[in-house]
């Protein structure tokens, strides 16, 4: 039974919450839906509730955000790729600049079927993408007409923002961070599918199960969904620093 709790920004402050929690918490890091939209396996994840919405226990969330850091960790260490799914229109830019930072693959647009189920077909259009990108560069559109050339700058425009964040995609990725289960639910049965790992924040009305490491977090805010993006930047960045990625 979830109870109802009091929720004051003054006690942000207090000595007694430690500053990993108060960062998560002023990040809105523990905001979840309205009641009447848990899910029964998010309840074991939910503190409270507050002006009828669920407050998410933080210190669970700090919990399995260190879960998922370290399983990260691991991966990177030995060489493998994570791939990064933030379709959400809000979330497209924050997710873009945090891939582009770990030089990760990434998809912010549509979820392209098929990127994990099919890929050598998604590898042809790759290369197509690649290809038309080297034949712009070296001239070639300009001996075009100008409705040839036209058609061309178009099809590379609508590849590019398709396909712009997987183009150097070699493999099918060995984990996925997923942003918005509900929005990139096709991501995830893709990869569940195929046994690609992953990593997904869970806000209150989804089902945490269906996730190899699930975060419990407002997958809504921007500032929540950074949290956890820089977290995950921090822990890519520091291995490769080191030294210590298998190549």
């Amino acid at each position: 039974m979830v109870k109802k709790i009091s929720v004051k920004k003054e006690e942000a402050g207090s000595a007694a919450i430690d500053k990993t929690i108060e960062e998560m918490a002023a990040a809105g890091i523990h905001l979840g839906h309205r009641v009447s939209r848990l899910h029964p396996k998010m309840e074991k994840y939910v503190i409270g509730i507050k002006n009828t919405v669920h407050i998410i226990n933080l210190e669970k969330t700090r919990e399995r955000l260190q879960e998922a850091l370290n399983f990260i960790e691991t991966l990177v260490r030995e060489g493998k790729e994570i791939m990064f799914v933030g379709t959400k229109p809000p979330l497209r830019g924050v997710v873009k600049e945090i891939a582009e930072a770990c030089g990760a693959p990434y998809i912010v647009e549509r979820w392209v079927g098929g990127v994990f189920t099919n890929f050598n077909v998604i590898a042809k259009r790759l290369e197509h993408l690649k290809e038309l990108e080297r034949k712009k560069a070296e001239g070639f559109f300009d001996q075009l007409s100008k409705k040839g050339k036209a058609r061309k700058e178009k099809e590379l425009a609508a590849l590019e923002k398709k396909f712009g964040g997987i183009k150097n995609l070699g493999k099918i990725p060995e984990v996925v961070f997923i942003c918005d289960l509900k929005k990139d639910h096709s991501c995830l049965k893709e990869a569940k599918r195929k046994g690609v790992k992953t990593v997904a924040l869970v806000h209150t009305n989804v089902d945490p199960e269906m996730v190899d490491y699930p975060i419990p977090a407002n997958d809504d805010a921007i500032s929540s969904v950074r949290y956890v993006l820089e977290k995950i930047k921090e822990t890519i960045q520091a291995v490769r620093s080191s030294g210590q990625e298998r190549k």
